[in-house]
């Protein structure tokens, strides 16, 4: 899952920011970080929104039972 990556990536560049000394550089690896989350966070609403969705295809009109005649 994509989402688990960005997370993943995000918690590495945290834990290298905290032991960063030069303190600038640590600060945009943590602003990095919040990116990598944010893209988390869309990649998982985006997988959920998958698996919610029912495929389209094959769900025309050709698909519905017809009624049946009467007479």
């Amino acid at each position: 899952m994509v989402s688990k990556e960005y997370l993943s990536t995000a918690r590495t560049l945290l834990g290298i920011a905290k032991n960063m000394t030069d303190q600038t550089i640590g600060e945009r690896l943590k602003a990095l970080a919040e990116d990598y989350e944010r893209r988390a966070r869309k990649a998982g609403l985006a997988e959920s929104a998958k698996g919610l969705t029912p495929p389209l295809a094959g769900h025309g009109r050709e698909s519905r039972p017809r009624a049946a005649k009467s007479g």
